[in-house]
């Protein structure tokens, strides 16, 4: 008996990095998973290389309407989303002086609304069965701040609010809300990184290292097993030590 057996799991930005190896891990342990990104051929291809159980949606979760209808898909094929998770997200760094309009609003769209529509999209089905897990995905910059990504942090420490508002109104409901706040993680959107910026970062890591998307997903894993069931409002810093 594995911990997920027959869960319908949906993983937002679920195509690469952390959101991939959360859909991996899922598979692994019985679930059904969608993974979702904003391009169907991406979103199907990553799909079919997870394996058997795994099924791929596009969509732009910055548009409340397409979330809607990405909710009406994956119920109409896997069946009501048990298991959310929020990962989904962009950067567009700079100073504050210098930043876009545009790069403000696509950062806080995607990192911080997205999850308004998902889990508002989710709680039909997460209601009616008494039943939900949801945990989002924040950063340690979202806790401590980073200079020239205002947009990032604000929108990833306004993830932290949202969710732990979110959980004091379905608490009673048996749905749970997490967060997991990841440190540096060797991922896609770290692989730019020149290797004198990878020094420095470790650095300032107590631990001497970037995290795994692996070790990510097993935070997540943990939060939406029954073994948290009792955990909610929560924010799990899986950062090797560098928010203390």
């Amino acid at each position: 008996m594995q911990r997920f057996d027959g869960k319908v799991v949906l993983v937002t930005g679920g195509t690469r990095g952390i959101g991939r190896a959360c859909a991996e891990l899922f598979i692994r342990e019985g679930a059904k998973v969608a993974v979702c990104g904003r391009g169907v051929e991406t979103s199907e291809r990553a799909a079919r290389e997870i394996g058997d159980g795994c099924t791929g949606f596009g969509c732009d979760i910055a548009d409340s309407a397409a979330v809607d209808v990405l909710f009406k898909q994956v119920e109409a094929d896997l069946g009501a989303v048990q298991i959310l998770v929020n990962n989904a997200g962009i950067t567009h760094d700079g100073l504050l002086m210098r930043m876009k309009d545009d790069h403000i609003s696509a950062v806080l769209d995607t990192n911080l609304k997205s999850a308004f529509y998902t889990c508002r999209a989710a709680a039909r089905g997460m209601l009616k069965h008494r039943y939900g897990r949801i945990i989002n995905i924040s950063s340690v910059i979202g806790l401590r701040g980073q200079a020239g990504q205002s947009n990032y942090a604000a929108a990833k420490a306004g993830l932290i609010g949202f969710s732990k508002s979110y959980a004091a109104e379905v608490a009673s409901r048996n749905i749970t809300v997490n967060v997991v706040a990841p440190g540096y993680i060797t991922t896609d959107m770290t692989a730019g990184f020149s290797e004198n910026v990878m020094e420095k970062l470790k650095e300032r890591i107590p631990m001497g290292r970037p995290g795994t998307p692996l070790e990510i997903a097993d935070a997540v894993a943990f939060l939406a097993s029954d073994a948290a069931s009792y955990i909610t409002g929560a924010v799990l810093s899986v950062d090797g030590g560098l928010g203390m």
